[in-house]
């Protein structure tokens, strides 16, 4: 058994290798009209051919937007997987952008509103959701910042992935850390640091959770943006990403609170998660759906 195991893992490994090398890689250096030809038929393959988790998408859809139409819906989800095969494809660009090109399609408007708190020796907290492309935002902040900037992320099961996720990521400054290391970044001395979160995951403990109304239903929300600003004293600012067009994005930051350990009790997790809800009422087709946001209960 134990040697039928180790024969899979291997298989497995080579099989990921030679995806990675044969077909994502040479794909990332072709030209983004290429690319979004690409996307059209990986949307008509995943929405119409597959489904890929429809269901999923049309129920998280439906409870969130009780008000709309099946038909309002439906416009919606294909808006979304229309979305969801851009982003797949500009994920895969991401290991083979440069510099020029990936501040050509990110631009951050506001960068003086977090480089001021480093200019003053201010560690600071960003948090953000999976909403437009998130991945680029996290190749490309530190690019625009005064801070040492930390992503704090969950690793992938697959270690070869993995790594070249994370080398994608980080290749333009950005400082990944392990969920389960979250603390030890916080304690870290030096350079005014900026750490980097998801705020909308599915929490992997609810009892731990910060539990409110968000988009009509009961959702456990992460409690860690809260829990370390007010334990350590630190800024938190919120990351609202905008789509300009087909692969260029804005991001412009707002102040969520800079006097956390005055802030009452679920106060700072409510504001910015209410920040996200606006950003996908206004447009909810940005969002990541496909996600089984809902999981858990109280």
């Amino acid at each position: 058994m134990a040697l039928i195991k180790y024969r899979n893992h291997i298989f497995a490994k080579m099989i990921t290798k030679l995806l990675y090398y044969y077909i994502l890689l040479p794909v990332s250096y072709l030209p983004y009209a290429i690319l979004y030809r690409i996307s059209d038929v990986l949307f008509f393959l995943m929405y119409h051919l597959i489904g890929y988790r429809k269901k999923v998408v049309f129920s998280n859809l439906s409870n969130s937007f009780p008000d709309k139409t099946k038909q309002e819906l439906n416009v919606i989800m294909a808006n979304f997987y229309r979305h969801l095969c851009d982003l797949i494809i500009e994920s895969i660009k991401g290991f083979t952008i440069n510099e020029k090109q990936l501040r050509k399609r990110l631009v951050v408007l506001n960068p003086e509103f977090t480089n001021k708190y480093a200019e003053a020796g201010k560690d600071v907290i960003f948090v953000g959701g999976h909403y437009n492309n998130w991945e680029i935002y996290a190749q490309g902040f530190a690019m625009y910042s005064s801070h040492k900037c930390i992503g704090i992320y969950k690793p992938l099961s697959n270690v070869f992935f993995n790594d070249k996720m994370s080398s994608s990521r980080s290749k333009f400054g950005t400082n990944l850390v392990s969920m389960r290391k979250t603390k030890m970044s916080f304690q870290e001395k030096g350079k005014p640091k900026a750490i980097v979160f998801g705020s909308d995951q599915n929490p992997g403990n609810p009892k731990r959770a910060y539990w409110m109304q968000f988009l009509n239903q009961d959702t456990g929300v992460l409690f860690g943006v809260e829990k370390y600003s007010q334990e350590y004293d630190w800024p938190v600012i919120y990351i609202s990403i905008k789509k300009v067009k087909r692969g260029h994005y804005t991001v412009e930051y707002s102040l969520i609170t800079d006097t956390p350990t005055t802030e009452p009790y679920g106060k700072i997790t409510e504001d910015y998660t209410r920040k996200l809800e606006q950003e996908i009422i206004k447009q909810p087709e940005f969002w990541l759906w496909s996600h089984k946001r809902w999981k858990h209960k109280r």
